[in-house]
């Protein structure tokens, strides 16, 4: 499973970029066989203020054979937007999956 990381305002560092990969592994790597990539998508909303939840994660999941299935998250910082966004493509993917077995 492939995970790319992208940034919208540019501000990346490979410190933020392995915890990342970290929690898209820990929380995904069961399901390896099953995806071919995750794409991660960060951004800052309102870059120029702070603010409580500007940090915006979506992650896009590509399982093999099937449609893509993306999922947003809003936090304060990455990592939380990350480890939530994480989580609920789990969830999304586990449905998803379920479906389809069942």
């Amino acid at each position: 499973m492939l995970i790319e990381i992208n940034y919208r305002d540019g501000q990346s560092s490979e410190a933020l970029d392995a915890r990342i990969r970290e929690v898209i592994e820990s929380t995904l790597g069961h399901l390896t066989d099953k995806l071919t990539r995750v794409e991660v998508h960060l951004g800052d909303e309102n870059a120029h203020k702070p603010g409580q939840a500007d940090k915006r994660c979506l992650l896009e999941a590509r399982p093999k054979g099937l449609d893509p299935i993306a999922v947003e998250v809003h936090a304060s910082d990455y990592y939380d937007a990350a480890r939530e966004a994480a989580s609920k493509l789990k969830r999304a993917l586990a449905k998803r999956f379920d479906r389809l077995e069942g």
